[in-house]
């Protein structure tokens, strides 16, 4: 008997430890999963309303499926919104920063803490480096026009795309959606970068995100309304020598930009001339012109009456702090823009002069050109943002100046070409070198080499003149000299008139 009771209390006791076992992997493994919902659910959300703004009737299309299953992929590798740094060397120790501190430190200087969606929408195809990206800035009018700029140009695009944060948020992310899955080529070539906020028209934040997020090597700093009429890719890649340039990273390539006069005729893409003689042509006819041409300093330095002749790649030698040019040029080592400019009137100037300083010489292509696509302009207050930012582009010229001067002077490059862009255009900054921290007995040696400088610039002028001077009265003589019987009768005439004007000064002298 005692052993039939031992034996069912063993039985019991193994079936309550059974019982318990299961319960407790019951509750662990419900536990871990809730917790791993609230861990991942905000990053669902998101792709759940990605997905949910694209049109209902395209759901069941294979694009959308697909775009669906990448979503599904981009949330399952970033559930926990977190970039993680290595420790010291030999060290397993990691430090984990959210990626919110890291936006606010690469945004520091715009107007708050955007919310920026880095690849909202993905491109398809694979990028080389050896390419060149359209980075370009879009709002929701705009939507459309980047789609045509995909057609055109079949190659890698970073759209950094502005959503006011307001009662239209939801309907401009779904006409998004709508238009990018409508077209093959947006979905295979355009990356779009979502910025969401309150404040419009942070038109140098936006160009950062752009650049910040190109997949190539190189970029073009392009207005979207721009139609590409050349294939500036092939010029480029085809020669060895502009190759060369662009990739050594000190040259940014300028494609000169048009417009059309009478906006009627830069509405329609489709005419716009394709070839270099086309753009002449239409030029002499009064039809088309330099782009913003009532505004000189904008695109003057590109030189166009230059261009309509040259042949092979020319430099910009006559830069100016307005010239705003669209460029080809590095990704890396080369400055970002200037958040702090909102609104309009010197946003893009300050990017490509702090580009010009830093010690980027800029070259106009010879053939190859963009066109204006005309569209009428917001009606913004542009007068207030303009007096702003011509105020602060004013302390900004000063400023970037000291900063790059001060640079080079300590790593010892301030009498090296890397500096030569900065000295033609910070002179005019009083005690620029003495700011800059150029000691005073270089500052001397300086000033007499310039002094010198000066005087054989003036002696070679002087020497210049005079013999300049000296051929026009050798021609005169020998034209005096000439019999009359070999003048023609219109010297003769210019002879005699010559004559007349020199004793009518002879007789107003001895008057006096």
């Amino acid at each position: 008997m005692r052993l039939e009771s031992k034996f069912k209390v063993s039985r019991l006791a193994k079936y309550a430890i059974i019982v318990y076992i299961m319960i407790s992997l019951f509750y662990t493994t419900n536990h871990y999963f809730s917790i791993h919902h609230v861990q991942t659910s905000p990053r669902q959300q998101d792709t759940s309303q990605r997905v949910n703004a694209l049109p209902r009737y395209q759901e069941q299309s294979p694009n959308v499926d697909r775009m669906k299953q990448n979503y599904n992929q981009q949330a399952e590798k970033a559930n926990t919104d977190q970039v993680t740094w290595p420790g010291s060397k030999g060290s397993a120790d990691i430090h984990e920063l959210s990626t919110d501190l890291i936006k606010s430190k690469i945004f520091s200087s715009s107007m708050g803490l955007d919310n920026v969606t880095p690849y909202y929408f993905k491109a398809s195809h694979k990028m080389k480096d050896q390419d060149i990206t359209l980075a370009t800035l879009v709002t929701r009018n705009r939507f459309r026009v980047l789609s045509r700029l995909a057609s055109n140009y079949k190659g890698p695009i970073s759209a950094a795309i502005h959503v006011l944060d307001d009662d239209e948020k939801t309907a401009t992310i779904k006409e998004l959606a709508k238009i990018y899955s409508s077209n093959p080529n947006m979905q295979k070539y355009v990356d779009v970068h979502l910025i969401i906020d309150k404040f419009d028209r942070q038109f140098n934040m936006w160009r950062n995100a752009a650049k910040l997020f190109t997949r190539t090597d190189y970029l073009m700093m392009l207005d979207v309304d721009f139609h590409l009429c050349t294939d500036f890719r092939a010029t480029i890649f085809g020669n060895s020598k502009i190759t060369k340039m662009l990739k050594a990273g000190k040259t940014a390539i300028v494609v000169p930009a048009f417009e059309y006069l009478e906006q009627k005729d830069g509405k329609d893409w489709r005419t716009f001339p394709t070839k270099k003689s086309g753009v002449i042509e239409q030029v002499n006819d009064l039809k088309l012109d330099s782009f913003h041409n009532s505004w000189v300093s904008g695109h003057g330095a590109t030189n166009y009456t230059k261009w309509y002749s040259a042949e092979e790649i020319y430099p910009v030698t006559e830069y100016e702090f307005s010239y705003e040019p669209y460029i080809i040029y590095k990704k890396e080592d080369t400055p970002w823009c200037d958040e702090r400019f909102i609104g309009y009137g010197a946003n893009k100037a300050a990017c490509l002069y702090e580009i010009f300083i830093s010690g980027v010489d800029y070259w106009v292509l010879p053939n190859d050109f963009v066109i204006h696509q005309s569209h009428k302009y917001a009606n913004h207050d542009r007068t207030r943002e303009r007096t702003h930012n011509r105020i602060l582009y004013e302390n900004f010229r000063t400023e970037v100046c000291l900063r790059y001067s001060r640079k080079y002077v300590t790593e010892g490059t301030w009498y090296t070409s890397a500096a030569s862009n900065m000295k033609k255009v910070c002179t005019d900054i009083p005690k620029w070198k003495y700011l800059s921290g150029i000691s005073k007995e270089q500052r001397e040696a300086d000033k007499l080499a310039e002094d010198a400088a000066l005087l054989v610039a003036g002696q070679e002028s002087t020497l210049t003149y005079n013999q300049q001077e000296e051929e026009e009265e050798e021609k005169e003589e020998e034209t005096i000299a000439l019999p009359s019987s070999s003048l023609t009768e219109q010297q003769k005439l210019e002879l005699e008139s010559l004559e007349e004007s020199e004793d009518q000064e002879e007789s107003e002298e001895f008057e006096e």
